[in-house]
C-alpha cells in the first residue's frame, strides 16, 4: 500500500568527506616522491637523519605544548576552587595562553612527528609565532562566521546562545509559575478535575 509520501532522501555528503580521502592520498604520494628525490640527490643516510631529527624535534615540541596546556588547565582549576571557597562567582577565564596558540604548537609538533618532509616543513612553519597568531585569528573569525550563520535550533546556534547569554556561566533549570492564573481546587486548570486512571 502506498501512502503518497515521498521516499526519504539519503543525506548529502559534505565536501570534506568527499575530498579528504583524496587529499590524504595525494599528500602520501607527494611525501614518498619527495623522499625518493632527496634520497637520489644525497643518500639514504641523509633522509634517515632528516626523519629522525624531525621526530626528535616533534617530541620536544609536543612535550613543551603539553606542559603549557597542563599548566593553563591547573591554574584554571585553582581559580575555580578559590572562587568556590570564597563563595564568589569565578572570574572569567583569562586568555594568557591564547596568544601562544598552544593548539597550533601541538599540531606543529605532531606534524614533525609524522615521517615525511612536507609534514616536517608544515610543522616547522607552525613553530613560528606570527604564523600561529595569523592562523589562530583566521580560525576564530571562521568559527564566529559559521556560528553566526547557524540555523535556529542547531547545535552551533545553541552554543552561540550559551556564549551570549551566560552572565556567570551557571544555568539554573526551573519552570515559571504564574500567580495571576485562576486557581481551582486542582491547580491552575480552572477547576477541572484531572482524569482518573485505573
Amino acid at each position: 500500500m502506498t501512502t503518497g509520501a515521498p521516499p526519504p532522501q539519503a543525506p548529502r555528503r559534505s565536501r570534506a568527506r568527499t575530498f579528504l580521502p583524496l587529499g590524504i592520498a595525494v599528500w602520501l604520494v607527494l611525501e614518498i616522491w619527495l623522499l625518493t628525490v632527496v634520497a637520489d640527490a644525497t643518500n639514504g643516510l641523509t633522509v634517515l637523519l632528516l626523519l629522525v631529527g624531525g621526530a626528535v624535534l616533534g617530541v620536544a615540541v609536543v612535550k613543551k605544548a603539553g606542559r603549557r596546556a597542563f599548566a593553563n588547565l591547573t591554574s584554571t582549576f585553582q581559580q575555580a576552587q578559590a572562587a568556590a571557597r570564597s563563595g564568589t562567582a569565578p572570574a572569567p577565564a583569562d586568555r594568557k595562553g591564547a596568544g601562544d596558540r598552544n593548539g597550533f604548537l601541538m599540531l606543529g609538533g605532531l606534524l614533525l612527528l609524522l615521517p615525511g618532509l612536507i609534514s616536517d616543513a608544515a610543522g616547522l612553519l607552525l613553530l613560528v609565532p606570527p604564523v600561529r597568531a595569523a592562523l589562530g585569528s583566521a580560525a576564530e573569525k571562521a568559527v564566529a562566521r559559521r556560528m553566526a550563520a547557524a540555523p535556529p535550533g542547531s547545535l552551533q546556534d545553541a552554543f552561540q546562545q550559551a556564549r551570549i547569554h551566560r552572565p556567570d556561566g551557571k544555568v539554573v533549570p526551573g519552570e515559571v509559575v504564574r500567580d495571576d492564573a485562576p486557581q481551582g481546587p486542582y491547580g491552575p486548570t480552572g477547576g477541572q478535575r484531572p482524569p482518573l486512571t485505573p
